[in-house]
C-alpha cells in the first residue's frame, strides 16, 4: 500500500473498502496488509468485512464470479478467528505490529542444511524445533499460522532461539513454495495438517487438500531431488476406522477388549486399513502415498500412526487434543462436553518421548525406510475420559460437564501396539500417563499466568 501525502489541504483522508483475501490460505499476508493499512497517514481506514463470505448462502451465492471476493473476513464463515483477529482480540494493535519479522523468508545463511519441520509452528512441530535448535540444529518451519495458538510457539523459540530460527510463511497446497525449500534440508518432518474429524465432515474438500495433495506436493519436491532427504510422516491411528468388531467389555471406567491379546497389547500395524470419515480418507490416502513412494522410488520415507499425543505449547480443543483441552477448560473454569459415554479409550504419549522416536527413526531411515509403525503410549499408558476427569479433579477441583452423544468416526478403544518400533530401535516411552498430565497442567497454569503479565504490560504501555 502506498503512503498518501496531500498539501495544503485540511481535509480528512480514508481508505474505504480495503482488505486482503485469504483464498490461498494467506492469513499472514492479510496480517501485513492490515498493518500497511493502519501505518498509512491517514485519518479513518475501513476494513472490508468482518466475516468471510459463503458462496452457497442464497443471498452470496451469485453475487461474486471471483472466489477471492469470498474470503476478506477476518473470520470465516462459521465464526472461526482468522490469524489476524486472534491477536488483535488477545493482544490489542501491538501484537499484531509484534509480528512483522514472521513475514521473513528463510534465508539459509549457514553453511550447515537445516531440518525442515512442515507444520512447525504447532504442537509437536514447535517442540520438535526446540529439540533440534537447542542441539544446535538448524531449522526451517514451514507453516501457514492458520492454526490458533501457533502464535504463542512462534513467540516462545524466537525469544529462547532468535535468529536461528527461520520461518517460511507457506502453506502445503503451494506446490512451488514447497520445491523451494526442500531443497536445502537435511531431513524432513511432515506434521503440516488439517487435524480434526469434526472439520473434515464440514469441509471434504479442504481437508482432502490439505492433508492428501498437500503431502502429494511434498513428496513430488522430494522426488524431484537427486539426494532427497529422509521423511518422517505422522499418520493417525483413524486409518484403522471405528473398529467396530473389537469386542469390547466395560472394567469400572473404560472399555477393553475381550480378546486378551487385543487387551495386552493393542492394536498392531498387521490390523487392516479401514477408512472411516473424510479425515481418515485423506490422511490414509497420504499415509499409502507415503509408503508407495518410499517403495517406487527407493526414496528414505518413515510413516508413524500416532495416538494421543499431548505436553507443553499444545493448545488442544473440542476436536483434536483432548488431553489439552480438557485441562484448559478445567483451568478456564469451563464446562467440559463428554461425547458417548466417556469410556472410550486411548494410549496416551508424552511429546517428549515421541521427539525420541523421531531421532531414533531418522537415525536409523534406512532400516526402516517404506514401514509404517504405530506410536502411542502402549497399554501401561492407556486412560479413558473419564479417568482423565477424576485426574483433573484430583489436581485442580472439580470439572464442570456435559453430556452429548456420540460423534461420528470415534472409537471406542484404541490403543497402540508399540512392540514393532521397539524391537527395531530399543524405544520406549518414559512418561507415564500421570506424570505427564501433571506436567502439562503445571505448564498450563505457567502459561496463563505469564500471558496475564504480558497482557498487563501492554496495557500500561498504550496508556502511557
Amino acid at each position: 500500500m502506498k503512503s498518501l501525502i496531500v498539501t495544503g489541504s485540511n481535509a480528512e483522508i480514508w481508505i474505504t473498502g480495503t482488505g486482503y483475501s485469504t483464498w490461498r490460505h494467506t492469513e499472514r499476508q492479510q496480517l501485513s496488509a492490515f498493518v500497511q493499512a493502519i501505518e498509512a497517514p491517514v485519518s479513518r481506514i475501513y476494513w472490508y468485512s468482518t466475516y468471510d463470505l459463503d458462496p452457497g448462502a442464497p443471498s452470496c451465492g451469485s453475487l461474486y464470479s471471483d472466489e477471492r471476493d469470498y474470503h476478506y473476513g477476518l473470520k470465516r464463515t462459521d465464526g472461526a478467528p482468522k490469524l489476524l483477529f486472534r491477536l488483535w482480540e488477545s493482544g490489542g494493535l501491538e501484537a499484531v505490529r509484534d509480528t512483522v519479522w514472521w513475514g521473513e523468508t528463510a534465508l539459509y545463511r549457514r553453511k550447515r542444511r537445516p531440518a525442515l519441520i512442515t507444520g512447525g509452528a504447532g504442537f509437536i512441530g514447535a517442540n520438535l524445533a526446540h529439540r533440534l535448535l537447542s542441539a544446535g540444529r538448524p531449522v526451517v518451519l514451514l507453516d501457514n499460522l492458520s492454526r490458533p495458538g501457533v502464535e504463542h510457539n512462534l513467540r516462545w523459540l524466537r525469544e529462547t532461539h532468535g535468529q536461528r530460527l527461520q520461518i517460511e510463511v507457506a502453506d502445503v497446497r503451494d506446490a512451488s513454495a514447497l520445491l523451494r525449500v526442500v531443497g536445502r534440508a537435511s531431513q524432513v518432518f511432515h506434521f503440516a495438517a488439517q487435524v480434526a474429524v469434526t472439520t473434515s465432515l464440514r469441509e471434504p474438500i479442504n481437508d482432502f487438500d490439505v492433508n492428501a495433495r498437500g503431502t502429494l506436493n511434498l513428496l513430488e519436491a522430494l522426488r524431484s531431488l537427486k539426494s532427497p532427504p529422509p521423511l518422517i510422516f505422522t499418520s493417525t491411528n483413524k486409518v484403522y476406522g471405528t473398529l467396530e468388531d473389537v469386542e469390547l467389555r466395560c472394567n469400572k471406567k473404560r472399555y477393553e477388549p475381550i480378546d486378551p491379546h487385543l487387551r495386552r497389547y493393542g492394536v498392531g500395524e498387521d490390523r487392516p486399513l479401514d477408512f472411516h470419515s473424510p479425515y481418515g480418507c485423506s490422511k490414509g490416502a497420504a499415509d499409502q502415498y507415503v509408503i508407495d513412494y518410499a517403495r517406487t522410488y527407493n526414496l528414505p520415507m518413515i510413516v508413524f500412526r500416532m495416538s494421543c499425543i499431548y505436553g507443553p505449547h499444545q493448545f488442544g480443543n473440542e476436536d483434536q487434543g483432548w488431553i489439552a483441552h480438557f485441562l484448559i477448560s478445567a483451568v478456564e473454569n469451563q464446562p467440559i462436553t463428554l461425547y458417548g459415554d466417556g469410556m472410550q479409550v486411548r494410549d496416551a504419549l508424552f511429546v517428549e518421548d515421541l521427539l525420541d522416536a523421531f531421532l531414533l527413526a531418522q537415525e536409523n531411515v534406512g532400516a526402516l525406510a517404506g514401514r509404517a509403525f504405530n506410536i502411542g503410549g502402549g497399554p501401561a499408558n492407556a486412560i479413558s475420559l473419564l479417568e482423565l476427569i477424576d485426574l483433573i479433579n484430583e489436581l485442580y477441583g472439580k470439572c464442570q460437564l456435559r453430556c452429548d452423544g456420540w460423534r461420528i468416526g470415534d472409537q471406542r478403544y484404541y490403543v497402540s501396539d508399540i512392540r514393532k518400533f521397539q524391537a527395531a530401535t530399543g524405544w520406549s516411552p518414559q512418561v507415564n500417563v500421570r506424570e505427564g498430565i501433571e506436567s502439562l497442567y503445571h505448564w498450563l497454569l505457567e502459561f496463563r499466568s505469564a500471558g496475564t503479565s504480558r497482557l498487563a504490560a501492554r496495557k500500561e504501555r498504550a496508556m502511557r
